[in-house]
Parts: structure tokens; sequence; C-alpha cells
């Protein structure tokens, strides 16, 4: 296969490297928390694995294969055997970014849209270039295993998603949505969520039907079956088994070194909860999570985002450690302690916001370790509907993730003075957009629900802002957020909270907590807002396809709201040559014409969340998320200016006569890999656990 028609499968031989700097924040902690911060990032980087089990059938065997290949010499020594075999520097440096691709995305599909990524060298001469290994006896039988698949890039194979047209190891390839949702069905009737599951369906030769919902735990045994005349339900655990099993004991070995008894209490029972299967118990583990205020070392673990399950209920292994930036979290302090105020300013009525705000630990955190597809700038979690509605939540800015996404940052498609202005204020505007987009976005909303005893979390004479009439629809018990909004969801309240933040960003005394007064203010205001279009209706078409339509919940989210504001006449997207796109957005009418789209958007964004009304926010959502002309005939002029994400090394720990040593990488391609090389002490025993449950789960996909 020619890989000249295969660009946007191809991660370019340039792509940007950068390193996560930490170390003077590390320096700052004791030599306890230093401890406490090694042993949960050793969980997190072992349950990192499991999201290659979760990205795709060839992943596991892909990633052993590249890291025992990579660890059995140095890059360079290989670089030069290879250079002196009449291998080029191009073909070289592709098999490298090939493999930190797999590293970073956890997987050979992008953590950020979904797309396969294929090696940008001829298979024939990857083959040859491999067999340089001085383990190439050991390696052939796995490479051809899967050395057909890497390349596949027909139907089905080129994404993720359902089946036919994608491919996903959250579900069996022959399940389909109807299969999902009848056994969504059968779950809620049993109180049960998804976020630590997969299902699995096998039809016997009398066309009987068998649901397996498999439980992520150590320990294996049935739990349940119900039969409904051809069709069976089983509940099982034991998905992911050693490795959920080694989290666990990395888990375990980090109790001793836990500050307090919230800690230690949160420790137990996520250590219960990856033993058993029980989700219950990693919600019990989040509550303690919630009360443990401004850690020196935060951290969080498990199954968390559902971006990449088709269904949009099922959640991807996460598991991150940070250290505390004092400075930055000092004003995220400050935006908690005036929330309340700045959430009446939201253009919702009462009756549609929590009964009560429950201030949030927000802290900005220099990442340390953070294992799963992908690294965000921002987090609001946990998750879990009744936890955030009724006991709270906790927002984390990753700090250090912001400055180094935009170091030697291109923008095209502004003017001249906007390029200017993005490029010196970007960074604090976005952390502005950050810090409103996680506390007040994703923290604000009331859902309305009607409680298993009949009764409703809404007065009677709540009235619906958009009809002026009663609420004509709410969650019924059962119900989440994820499983009444589905595939939807997550694009949706990217959207919401994207939209709070620009709104917010208008006032003055918001604005003034970050430090921006005055004209300041005012060019903080109007980077965030310009970079948000840019972000929308200059960039975002990047991860659309024909076909497939959006690729990833924050890209359509942005589009969605740059059309609300072009509709308005506040921005627009012009083609002053055949090869340039231009955006601007009108400065003077940001703070009316566009706060009132904003909040008019915004309003029936919350309105339609609130009560599950999910028929009419599809309505409204997919009029905005649709790509037609001029937008199809532009998105060829986007692709061309098209840059790859950056790919970032991050730090290893160890412990040296019980003192933790931290060691840094060089932002190059052979730093990255060397960071993988040294990341896993034990590797034969992880290479053991993918290989074997990668063969036990084959024949479902």
């Amino acid at each position: 296969m020619s890989n000249k028609n295969n660009s946007q499968y191809i991660l370019p031989n340039d792509q940007p490297v950068v390193s996560l700097e930490v170390k003077s924040a590390f320096e700052g902690l004791t030599e306890k928390e230093k401890l406490y911060a090694h042993y949960i990032s050793k969980a997190s980087w072992h349950g990192g694995l499991i999201t290659l089990l979760q990205t795709s059938p060839e992943s596991g065997p892909i990633f052993v294969f590249l890291h025992k290949f990579l660890s059995a010499q140095p890059p360079t020594e290989f670089k030069s055997i290879a250079l002196n075999s009449g291998f080029s520097e191009d073909e070289i440096t592709a098999l490298f970014v090939y493999a930190c691709g797999v590293f970073t995305n956890a997987g050979n599909y992008k953590g950020f849209g979904d797309t396969k990524f294929i090696p940008n060298i001829e298979k024939q001469r990857l083959e040859a270039l491999l067999k340089l290994s001085p383990i190439w006896s050991e390696l052939e039988p796995l490479w051809k295993q899967f050395k057909d698949s890497l390349y596949d890039l027909e139907n089905g194979k080129s994404c993720l998603g359902y089946g036919p047209s994608g491919i996903t190891t959250y579900l069996s390839h022959n399940c389909t949505p109807k299969d999902n949702e009848k056994v969504q069905n059968w779950l809620k009737s049993e109180k049960i969520e998804c976020y630590n599951t997969r299902l699995f369906k096998t039809v016997s030769a009398d066309n009987k039907t068998t649901y397996e919902i498999r439980l992520a735990s150590e320990e294996k045994k049935l739990l349940k079956t119900h039969t409904e005349g051809d069709t069976t339900y089983q509940i099982t655990c034991g998905d992911y088994s050693p490795l959920i099993g080694q989290v666990a004991k990395d888990l375990q070995q980090a109790i001793e070194y836990a500050a307090n008894e919230n800690e230690v209490n949160m420790l137990k029972a996520y250590i219960s909860s990856f033993k058993t299967g029980s989700l219950d118990d990693h919600k019990l583990g989040s509550r303690y999570w919630i009360k443990d205020k401004g850690p020196a070392v935060e951290s969080y673990i498990g199954f968390i985002e559902t971006y990449r399950d088709p269904a949009g209920v099922r959640g991807e292994f996460e598991g991150f450690v940070a250290v505390v930036n004092r400075a930055m979290s000092a004003k995220f302090s400050t935006l908690v302690s005036n929330a309340e105020k700045f959430l009446t300013l939201l253009p919702w009525n009462k009756g549609f916001e929590k009964d009560k705000f429950l201030k949030p630990d927000f802290t900005s955190l220099d990442v340390l370790t953070f294992a799963g597809s992908g690294i965000p700038a921002g987090i609001n979690i946990p998750n879990y509907d009744e936890i955030r509605q009724s006991e709270g939540f906790k927002n984390v800015s990753l700090g250090n993730v912001i400055p180094a996404s935009y170091q030697s940052a291109v923008t095209p498609f502004l003017t001249a003075e906007d390029a200017e202005l993005f490029q010196k204020w970007r960074v604090p505007a976005f952390e502005l957009q950050v810090g409103l987009h996680e506390l007040l976005g994703h923290g604000s909303g009331k859902l309305l629900r009607k409680e298993l005893d009949g009764t409703f979390n809404f007065p009677s004479t709540l009235l619906d802002p958009l009809t002026g009439k009663p609420p004509s629809s709410f969650y019924e018990p059962g119900d989440t957020y994820d499983t009444k909004f589905g595939p939807l969801s997550s694009s949706y309240e990217e959207c919401r909270a994207e939209a709070v933040g620009l709104y917010l960003s208008l006032e003055p005394n918001v604005l003034k907590i970050f430090g921006h007064e005055g004209e300041q203010a005012d060019i903080v205001t109007y980077v965030n807002w310009l970079s948000l279009v840019w972000a929308g209706a200059g960039k975002g078409l990047e991860l659309w396809e024909p076909g497939r339509g959006w690729l990833q919940a924050h890209a359509q989210a942005r589009f969605v709201l740059a059309r609300v504001l072009i509709q308005a006449g506040v921005a627009s997207v012009t083609q002053p040559t055949e090869t340039d796109l231009l955006v601007t957005l009108d400065r003077s009418a940001i703070k009316g014409a566009g706060r009132i789209a904003i909040g008019q958007f915004l309003l029936q964004l919350q309105v339609y969340k609130a009560t599950g009304d999910l028929e009419k926010a599809q309505a409204l959502y997919n009029h905005y998320a649709e790509v037609k002309e001029p937008w199809l005939s532009w998105r060829s002029i986007v692709l061309a200016n098209k840059q790859a994400r950056k790919m970032f090394v991050q730090v290893n720990t160890s412990v040296e006569e019980n003192a933790v040593k931290l060691k840094y990488y060089d932002a190059s391609l052979e730093g990255l890999v060397q960071s993988w090389v040294e990341r896993f002490s034990e590797p034969q025993s992880f290479y053991k656990a993918l290989l074997d449950l990668s063969k036990a789960d084959a024949n479902h996909f």
C-alpha cells in the first residue's frame, strides 16, 4: 500500500515533542509526599496499559512488540546500526514517531480524534528495519500476528466506533446500538451503571442470545444470570484481571504514605473496587476524594471519561498524579469563593440551578504522571451524577500542560494583528477559560429528577424559561445524563461548559481574579473568544470526516459555538485566496450581540439537559454541528494547514534507599522512547498480561 494517499493516517516525521516541567513543584514536596506520589504513579502507569485493550484488538500486542524492541538497545545505538545498513534518517525517524504515537495515544488510534495512524514507512522496509534488532528471533512471531492489521485502513478499521464502519473493543463486533439499548434498559432495572464494564454478545445455534456484561476486576466470578425468553444477561467479574490487580497492589503501597484518613479511606475503597468490580466502592472512594481538600499531591484513578465508547456510557481507564501550583491555585480559590455570585449571572433561573452550590476544591496542578490516551488541560470530576449533583466535585487545571501545548504554536487563518495578540495572550486567556469551563461550566446546572419515592427534586411551580410552561420531561429513577443522552452527551456537555466560559469571561470581576483589569481585561476577553472561534471555525474541521461525522467532542463543541456566533454576525470566515481562510471576530460586538447570542444558546443547552429532552437537544445541536457548504469546500484548506498535536515526554520516579528520585528526559523522540523503556520495573509481567488478554478477547472483535 502506498502511503501517499494516506497522509491523514500518518504522524509526520517532524512530529513535535515537548516536556512537562514538574521538577520545581516536585522538589517542594516532603519525602513522604514524594513516596505517595510515586506509588500512585506506578498504579496509574500499570492501569494505563488497560487503555491499550480498550483501544483496538492489536494495540496490546503492538505495544508489547515496540516496548521489547526498543528495550533491546538504546535508540542512538539502533539508529547508528540502521544508518550503516542502508536505511535513511527518514525511515528510522518514521519508526520512532510511530512508536511514540502508540505510547502517547495508548494504542494505534489517535486519542484526540479516534482515527487510526499507520507507520510512515512501507511495510517491507519497516520489516527489514525491525530485523536489525538483536532480539528479532524473539520478536518475529509477534510481528507476524499483527503486521497486516498494522496498515489496514479498510472500512471499519480506519476509525473507532460501532461496526461495520468503525471498530471498538468496548463491545463485541456483533453488538449494535439496539443491543446496547436493550442491555442498558436491563441494567437500569438492576440499578447498574456501565463505567467499568464491557459488553459481549454471543448467539447460539438455536438463535438464543447471551449478553455478558463484564466488570473490570482482579477477582473472576459470575455475579448474576437472568433470562427473559431467548435472551440471557450475565454479569461477570474479571475483565483486565492481572492489570487491574497490579493497580490495587500499587495503591496498597501508597496507603502507608497517605497524608490523612480521607486519603487512606479513598485508597482502600479504590482497591476494593479494582479487586471486586464494585462501582459503588469506586464512588465511595470518590466521595472521600472530594473531602480531601487542598492536598499537596492530587490524584484520581479509574474508568472515567466516556468519549471513546461509541455508546457514550463506558469509561476509559485514566490515572493521574500532580503537584499543586500554589500561585495559580490561589486565583482559582478566589473564583470558587465567588462562584455562587457568578452562577446567578448565567441565563437560567434558580430553579434550573442546583439547590446549593457545593464549593469544590479547585487547584492548578503540575502534572507528574498522566496515563491514558491523552492529557487534557482541565478536569471536572467525578462524573457520577448523584455525587456531582448533591455531594460535590473537584476542579483541576493542569497548569504545566497549557504552556507546553502552546510551545512554537503556529496560528494560520488570522490577521497579522490578531496573530500577534494570540501569541502574547493565548495562555492567560486559556487559563481563564479552563477555570470557568471546569468550575462554572461543568459545575453548574441542575438535572430535574423524579425520585424513587415518586417525589420530584423541583417544585411544581417551576416553569420552563423557554416555553413559560411546566417542564414536559425529566429524569426517571435510574437515568443518568450519560445514559439519557448517549453518544451526544460528551460533546453537548463540553459545548455547554465552553459557552459558560465565554459568557462569564465578559464579567470584569471574573477577569480581576485572574489579574486582568482595564484594557488588558478587554484584550484577554477578546483573545478568549477569538481562540474559541479560531479553534472551531478555523481548525475544527480537522476532526470531521465525510461519512463519519465529528471525531472529537471538544472540536465539535467549538465548531457549534463558532456557528452560533457567525449566525449572530459577530464572527466570520472568508476565503481570501484559493489556499487560505480568514477568521475574524468583531471585537465591538462581543459584549452586545455576542453576549446575547451565546446567552440564548446556553439557556437552550441547559434547559434541554436539565429536563432530559434529548429530541430537542439533538435538533438544536445537530443543526449547528452540520457540515455543509461552504465548510465542505473549506475542509481541504483546513487540512492543508493541519499541525500535529504535540507529544508529551513525562518524567519517571524511582525509589532508592527509601528516597524518591525524579528522572527527566530530553524533549525528543529518543527521550520519549527512553522514558517508556524505563517506566516499568518488571516488563515481562505486563507483556504476558497484555498478550494473554488480547488473545482471549480476539474472537469478540
